[in-house]
């Protein structure tokens, strides 16, 4: 009955099944609606979009600086 049942079969997932197309155009109208949100000056979101901004490059510049640390010790034991 489940002799043909294969338990080791890789589930298809939520990726598997979307298309590259249609995740680029659902990241295009995020983008697209924030930007328009942010233009409009409606709840002073610009200024806060900034102040989030400022923050957001300083974090990344410091984990792209962290990454490069971890990268150049993992090549020194090699």
């Amino acid at each position: 009955m489940f002799y043909n049942l294969n338990i080791f079969k890789q589930k298809t997932t939520f990726k598997d099944k979307m298309n590259k197309w249609i995740g680029l155009f659902i990241g295009l109208i995020l983008v697209v609606v924030t930007v328009y949100f942010a233009g409009m000056n409606t709840w002073e979101l610009r200024y806060a979009a900034i102040t989030v901004f400022k923050g957001m490059l300083i974090w990344i510049v410091f984990f792209i600086g962290l990454l490069l640390i971890i990268l150049g010790i993992s090549d020194l034991k090699d």
